[in-house]
């Protein structure tokens, strides 16, 4: 993937939210992988929790948080498989401005290359809520790394060509 050295980079500013039940600062291995790629790559780590698997609170989270003025993207890790308590992919349907079905769709045929078949009961999804750009991640540590290396990265690099997620940032609010 092409990146356009003759160009500046831009950091943007990053909030992670881990989504469990079970984890917990000391052992949050996929926040922590996440936080050590946006910081290697340059962009700003502005905020890390973590919050159950509960759909009502998830989408509190993303409201309250895609509204802060210094937040440009939310990358969040976890809720997204097939069991009951699993309701990221619902809560940010419920509030998305803007879906961005794309991610998910390449995010599981990067996973696919990786593990086969298992990539079927991934539901990461991307969407807009309120102008802000929120991805979300499985919460495995192998997923993280994997939609980030070989995603976020790229799209999160105003250097990326043919286009970026960064590039059309001022224009999100258009109407």
């Amino acid at each position: 993937m092409p990146i356009d050295t003759s160009l500046d980079f831009v950091p943007i500013n990053i909030a992670v939210i881990t989504i469990s039940d079970s984890r917990t600062k000391e052992n949050d291995t996929s926040g922590d992988t996440l936080e050590k790629r946006i910081t290697d790559a340059g962009h700003t780590m502005i905020k890390r929790i973590i919050i159950p698997d509960d759909v009502s609170q998830i989408k509190n989270t993303l409201d309250t948080m895609s509204k802060e003025k210094e937040i440009d993207c939310i990358i969040t890790t976890g809720g997204t498989g097939l069991t009951g308590r699993d309701t990221t992919p619902e809560a940010v349907n419920a509030i998305a401005s803007k879906h961005i079905d794309g991610f998910g769709e390449l995010f599981r045929q990067v996973s696919f290359e990786k593990i086969g078949t298992s990539a079927i009961q991934s539901r990461a999804v991307a969407a807009l809520i309120n102008s802000t750009y929120v991805f979300c991640l499985p919460g495995s540590t192998g997923a993280c790394k994997d939609g980030w290396d070989e995603i976020l990265q790229y799209q999160l690099d105003i250097r990326h060509k043919p286009c970026n997620f960064v590039e059309i940032m001022p224009r999100l609010n258009e109407k």
